[in-house]
């Protein structure tokens, strides 16, 4: 995690509210949000492009890639589909 907690602008970069850890971009929007305990990812984390869209989600289990991952192109299509294992891919699938 990145020690420095503001951009140049003043913006806060993330904060932690309970279980729920958030990055921001530097104008404000969320860049990436979900759960976090003691700082590391855990859980269902939804990522996002500075135009707000989601861009990817997933899960982490002790801060690596695990589970089902699921990315989105600039037009909400699915780009692929991924299932990792302890931060490794283990499958990736492109639709057709």
């Amino acid at each position: 995690m990145n020690t420095k907690n503001h951009y140049n602008n003043g913006q806060i970069m993330h904060e932690q509210q309970g279980d729920t850890l958030t990055y921001y971009f530097k104008d404000g929007t969320i860049k990436a949000q979900g759960a976090a305990l003691h700082g590391v990812m855990q859980g269902e984390w939804k990522f996002y492009r500075a135009t707000g869209q989601l861009w990817q989600m997933g899960n982490f289990y002790h801060g690596k890639k695990h589970g089902h991952w699921i990315r989105f192109n600039k037009l909400d299509e699915i780009e692929y589909e991924a299932t990792f294992e302890n931060g490794k891919i283990q499958k990736k699938a492109t639709p057709s």
